[in-house]
């Protein structure tokens, strides 16, 4: 028997199935102009010496940062075009997209923020994917959901992704020496300590998996429909 809530009328407007396709369609366009511009602004200082166009595009999707951007933007997009979307892949994807670009937001506003000064246009764009598209992101799963999807599996199956990326990550440096974050540098720091950093960084992602499930199974569903 399903245990799921229903909204009462009373929580409809601000919470309802309109508002949360406006909710979806900003963030999903904040992250996806924020990696196009960013891409572009890429492409126009050029590769590094030594490195190829092929180099550069190839970095520029290894970042955590633009990786999760791209899917935060996809599930929102997904979200605009039908708020109460479901399925088992879907709740994977938006559990990921939650947590990848909360952890974004908190590992760069606390670890990386000031390491490089920005011009006008990398404010911009660093606005938008590292600090307010993180934030609308976050709260709009809190305002308009949808809820109630993170199940135990749901939270489980999440962690399948970054870890994959961290073992991508690993891999590809032993080869290039190349490495998108200082704290996860093997040439800078050594295996140790890149290691360290990065359980550190899986260790908060589980937790704000786990904790996001807490949540969800104590909210109120959303988005209303009444």
């Amino acid at each position: 028997m399903s245990t799921a809530r229903v909204a009462s009328p009373s929580s409809t407007g601000w919470r309802g199935l309109t508002a949360a396709r406006w909710w979806h369609g900003v963030v999903a366009a904040m992250a996806l102009v924020g990696v196009v511009w960013e891409l572009f602004g890429t492409l126009g200082r050029g590769p590094l010496p030594g490195d190829t166009t092929v180099d550069l595009v190839v970095h520029f999707f290894s970042y955590f940062t633009i990786l999760s951007n791209i899917l935060v933007g996809v599930t929102c997009a997904l979200l605009l075009v039908d708020p109460l979307r479901d399925g088992k892949v879907f709740r994977v994807a938006r559990l990921d997209a939650l947590l990848c670009i909360a952890v974004t937001g908190i590992v760069y506003n606390t670890v990386l923020a000031g390491l490089n000064e920005l011009s006008v246009a990398g404010f911009f764009t660093n606005l938008l994917m590292h600090q307010a598209g993180p934030l609308l992101a976050v709260v709009g799963w809190l305002v308009v959901g949808p809820r109630p999807r993170i199940d135990t599996a749901t939270v489980w199956w999440s962690v399948v992704a970054p870890l994959a990326w961290i073992v991508y990550i690993f891999v590809q440096g032993a080869f290039s020496r190349w490495y998108p974050y200082p704290f996860m540098d093997v040439t800078q720091i050594g295996y140790p300590q890149a290691l360290v950093n990065t359980g550190i960084v899986a260790v908060v992602f589980l937790g704000l998996a786990a904790l996001l499930g807490w949540i969800d199974r104590r909210m109120e569903p959303a988005p209303a429909q009444g």
